[in-house]
C-alpha cells in the first residue's frame, strides 16, 4: 500500500509539473468567436472538365493559401474538411465580403488577340458571322470585342504586382511578368498585333479574367511588325484604386482555382464581442468554482478543501492539454471547460460518500482505510459515468462543426482531466492528510466521520419509493405529454444552422423594440425577418439567404432605429449545409442513444440499459418541449447542451444501477423493488450534493456567462433537474416493471 501511494504521488507530481510547464510555455489557441475575425467554409464544385474530389480540393487549398498570405492576415488557418470542403479562419478580419470575394474568385486569366469589333468586320465595314473559335465579350467601355483563341493563360504568369506611377500620373496599375514560355508567346502575340495600323481593332490585345475583359490596350506604335514586345512583361492599366490594384495583382499571382468554389458557411465575430465573451466566461468560471469550493468545504470539511486543491489541478491539467494538443478554445468550449468542473466534483462526491458509508459500517476503521475502500468501490461508477459523457463528447466532435465541435473537444479533455484530478490528485492529498496524527485524533475534521444531513434523514425515515413504481411512470408520462404538446402547439424555432440563412447581431446606442424593427424590415423588403432583442442594446435579425447588398440594407434599417449601430456577429449558412447539419443533429442524437444502450447493456443487465436509455429519451423530449414553450432557438449550441444532458443523465442512472447491481450480488433472492429502494437511499446523498455543485456552476454561467451562453446554461439547468428526477423516478421504476414483465414471460 505504501509503495502504491508513492507511485500515485510521483504520478500526480509529474502530471502537475508537466502541466505547469506547458501552461507557461505554450499559449492556448483561441477560436474566432473569442478573439474576433471571420471563418469561411468553401465547398468545391465539379465542372464539365474537372471533378471536385480530394486532389482538386488540395490544389484549391494551396491556391487559397497564396491568396490569403498576400492579404496580410496574421495567423490565418486553412484546413481541408472532408473531400470537398475547406475551412478558412482569418483572425481580426472584419470585412467578410472582401475576403469571400477574393477567395471565391476562380481567377481564370487569359490573353487573347482581338479579331474585330463585335458588330463589324476587321475593316470596320460589313458585319460578318462569328468564327467557330471566336467569342464576343464587352471591353472596359462596354463595346463588344471579337476575341480569338487564348494565346496565354494564367499558367504562363510568373508574378504580378500593384504599382503606382507618379511620373506619368497614370495612377495605380498592375504589372504582369511571364515565365520563359510566356515571354515567347507574348512576343509573337504583340508582334502580330503590331502589323495592323494604329486604331485598328486587331492592334488591340485583350486581357480576360473570369470571362471579363479587364484591359484591352493597343500595342504601342513604337513596336515593329513581327518584332513584338520583348522582356516578357506587360502592364494592366485602368481606373484602379489602391485596393483594386492590389486585389487584381493578388488574384493573378495566386493563380486560378482548379475548380469553382461556393461559400456554404460564413461567420464573423467582432473583437469587442469576443473580448466580452472571454471576460464573461472567466467571471463565470471564477464565481462558479468559488461557490462550488465553498459548498465542498461546508459538506466535506478537510476532504472538501483537498478536493478544491485537486480542482485547481484539474484546471491546470485541462489548460495544458488544450495547449499541447493545439485544440481551439471556442465560446461553447469555454462553457464545456467550466462544466467539466461539475464532472470533477461528481467523482469526488462519489468517493467521499462511499468513504462515509465505509466509516459508518466499520466504526473502528480510520479515515485512511475508509478512503481506500471508498476509492476502490466508487471506481466502477466513476468510470462508467465518465465514459458515457465521453461518448457524447466524441459524437459532438465527429458529427458537429465549428464552435460546437470545439465544445466536444473541450468537454472530452475536461472529463479525462477530472478523472486524473479525482482519482490521482485527490487521493494523494487525502491519503497524506488522513495519515497525519492530528487528523487521526480528530476524525470529525475529515468530514467522513459524519453521515451528513441527507443520509441521516433518509436512514431515519427509510422511504419505500419503489413500492408503487407505476405511479412514478404515470407522472413521468404526464410531464412528457405536456412537454411534447409544446412542440405540437408552438413548434420548433430552428436556428440558422439547421435551416440555412443569415443571422446578424447588432449593438445599438438606444433600445430598439423588436416589433418596431420587424415592421421596419418588412417595409424595407424583408417581411420574413425574425427579430429578437437581448438586453437593452443587443438585437439579432435572422432571415433567409441574403446577399451582401441586402445585408447592408438590413444594417441601415436597424441603424435608423437604434442610432449608433455596430455589427458584432454575422453568420451565413447555405441551404445545403443547413440541411446537412440538421441531418447530422438527428444522427448524433440517435447515435448517442444507441451508443449509451450498447454500453449500458454490456456493463449491466439489458433491462437496466433499456430503462436508462428510455429515461434519456424522456429527458430529450422534455428539454426540447421546454425550449419550444419558451420560444428559444434550437441550434448547434442547444445540440451541444442536449448531448451533455444525455451524458449527465446517464451518470445518475449509472450510479443508482451500479449500487443495485452491488446489492443484488450479495442478496440474490431479494426482490428488485426493495433493492432499488435501498440503492436510492444510499446514493441520493451523492445525487443531491453533485446536483448542487453542478447547479452552482450552471447558475454562474447563466447569470455571468453573457447573452451567448444564457440559453446554453438554461438548457443544462433544465436538463440537470430533469435528468436527476428521471434517473430515480423514471429509469428505476421502468427497470422494475421490465423485470416483472421478464419474470412473467419466464413463468409462462
Amino acid at each position: 500500500m505504501i509503495r502504491s501511494s508513492r507511485v500515485r504521488a510521483l504520478l500526480a507530481l509529474a502530471v502537475v509539473a508537466l502541466s505547469l510547464y506547458i501552461t507557461v510555455t505554450v499559449p492556448v489557441r483561441l477560436g474566432l468567436d473569442l478573439r474576433g475575425g471571420t471563418q469561411i467554409v468553401l465547398e468545391t464544385r465539379s465542372t464539365e472538365t474537372a471533378e471536385a474530389g480530394p486532389e482538386a480540393t488540395d490544389r484549391t487549398l494551396e491556391v487559397l493559401r497564396g491568396r490569403i498570405d498576400a492579404l496580410g492576415v496574421a495567423e490565418p488557418t486553412l484546413q481541408r474538411s472532408g473531400d470537398r470542403r475547406i475551412i478558412v479562419e482569418l483572425p481580426g478580419l472584419q470585412d467578410p465580403e472582401k475576403a469571400a470575394d477574393v477567395l471565391g474568385r476562380t481567377a481564370q486569366l487569359s490573353v487573347h488577340p482581338v479579331t474585330g469589333l463585335g458588330d463589324s468586320g476587321t475593316d470596320g465595314s460589313a458585319p460578318r458571322p462569328k468564327q467557330p473559335r471566336e467569342r464576343v465579350l464587352p471591353d472596359e467601355s462596354g463595346r463588344p470585342l471579337r476575341l480569338g483563341p487564348a494565346a496565354l493563360t494564367g499558367r504562363d504568369v510568373q508574378g504580378a504586382d500593384a504599382r503606382f506611377d507618379q511620373q506619368s500620373g497614370a495612377g495605380w496599375h498592375v504589372t504582369v511578368d511571364f515565365d520563359a514560355s510566356g515571354r515567347d508567346r507574348w512576343g509573337r502575340l504583340t508582334g502580330t498585333a503590331a502589323c495592323h495600323p494604329a486604331g485598328h481593332p486587331e492592334r488591340r490585345v485583350a486581357i480576360v479574367l473570369d470571362e471579363k475583359v479587364i484591359s484591352s490596350p493597343q500595342v504601342d506604335p513604337s513596336v515593329a511588325c513581327e518584332a513584338g514586345i520583348t522582356g516578357g512583361a506587360t502592364r494592366i492599366t485602368g481606373s484602379f484604386t489602391d485596393d483594386a490594384a492590389r486585389e487584381l495583382a493578388l488574384l493573378i499571382s495566386g493563380g486560378a482555382l482548379p475548380v469553382p468554389v461556393e461559400t456554404v458557411e460564413q461567420r464573423t465575430v467582432g473583437p469587442t464581442l469576443g473580448a466580452e465573451a472571454i471576460t464573461a466566461g472567466a467571471w463565470a468560471a471564477v464565481v462558479g468554482t468559488a461557490l462550488t469550493a465553498l459548498f465542498l468545504i461546508a459538506v466535506y470539511r478537510l476532504m472538501g478543501a483537498l478536493a478544491v486543491l485537486a480542482l485547481a489541478a484539474y484546471g491546470l491539467v485541462s489548460h495544458a492539454a488544450l495547449a499541447a494538443l493545439g485544440a481551439t478554445l471556442t465560446l461553447p468550449g469555454l462553457a464545456g471547460f467550466v462544466l467539466a468542473i461539475g464532472m470533477a466534483v461528481d467523482a469526488n462526491v462519489l468517493v467521499f460518500e462511499r468513504a462515509r458509508e465505509e466509516h459508518a459500517q466499520r466504526r473502528r476503521a480510520g479515515a485512511r482505510s475508509a478512503l481506500a475502500a471508498g476509492f476502490r468501490k466508487a471506481f466502477s461508477a466513476v468510470a462508467d459515468s465518465n465514459i458515457t459523457t465521453l461518448i457524447a463528447a466524441g459524437l459532438l466532435f465527429f458529427l458537429a462543426s465549428g464552435p460546437v465541435r470545439g465544445f466536444g473537444v473541450t468537454l472530452g479533455i475536461g472529463v479525462l482531466a477530472s478523472m486524473v484530478s479525482a482519482l490521482v490528485v485527490t487521493r494523494v492529498l487525502a491519503d497524506h492528510a488522513a495519515s497525519r496524527p492530528w487528523v487521526r485524533r480528530r476524525p470529525h475534521v475529515t468530514g467522513l466521520a459524519t453521515a451528513g444531513r441527507v443520509r441521516s434523514r433518509l436512514e431515519r425515515s427509510r422511504p419505500e419509493l419503489m413500492r408503487r413504481p407505476r405511479r412514478w411512470l404515470a407522472l413521468s408520462a404526464a410531464v412528457l405529454a405536456v412537454a411534447a404538446s409544446g412542440v405540437a402547439v408552438r413548434g420548433l424555432d430552428l436556428g440558422v444552422e439547421f435551416t440555412g440563412g443569415r443571422l446578424i447581431e447588432y449593438t445599438t446606442t438606444r433600445p430598439v423594440d423588436p416589433e418596431r424593427a420587424r415592421t421596419a424590415l418588412a417595409d424595407a423588403g424583408f417581411p420574413r425577418a425574425v427579430v429578437q432583442s437581448s438586453g437593452d442594446s443587443a438585437l439579432s435579425v435572422r432571415t433567409g439567404e441574403l446577399t451582401d447588398v441586402q445585408a447592408e440594407a438590413v444594417t441601415r434599417t436597424v441603424g435608423t432605429l437604434g442610432g449608433g449601430t455596430e455589427k458584432v456577429r454575422d453568420e451565413l449558412i447555405g441551404p445545403s449545409l443547413g440541411e446537412e447539419l440538421r441531418r447530422n443533429a438527428l444522427i448524433a442524437l440517435g447515435a448517442a442513444l444507441a451508443a449509451q444502450l450498447l454500453y449500458l447493456t454490456a456493463r449491466f443487465r439489458w433491462l437496466f440499459g433499456t430503462a436508462a436509455v428510455a429515461a434519456l429519451a424522456h429527458d430529450v423530449v422534455i428539454l426540447v418541449g421546454v425550449f419550444a414553450w419558451l420560444g428559444k432557438p434550437i441550434d448547434g449550441v442547444f445540440l451541444a447542451a442536449l448531448l451533455t444532458v444525455i451524458g449527465y443523465s446517464v451518470n445518475d442512472s449509472v450510479v443508482v444501477f451500479d449500487r443495485v447491481r452491488e446489492l443484488w450480488r450479495r442478496e440474490r433472492a431479494a426482490p428488485l423493488p426493495a433493492l432499488a429502494d435501498r440503492a436510492i437511499v444510499q446514493t441520493l446523498p451523492r445525487t443531491v450534493n453533485t446536483g448542487v455543485g453542478a447547479a452552482l456552476i450552471l447558475a454562474a454561467l447563466a447569470v455571468l456567462g453573457g447573452d451567448s451562453l444564457t440559453d446554453f446554461a438554461l438548457a443544462l439547468l433544465v436538463g440537470l433537474v430533469v435528468g436527476t428526477y428521471s434517473s430515480v423516478f423514471t429509469a428505476t421504476p421502468l427497470a422494475i416493471e421490465l423485470d416483472r414483465y421478464a419474470a412473467r414471460s419466464r413463468a409462462r
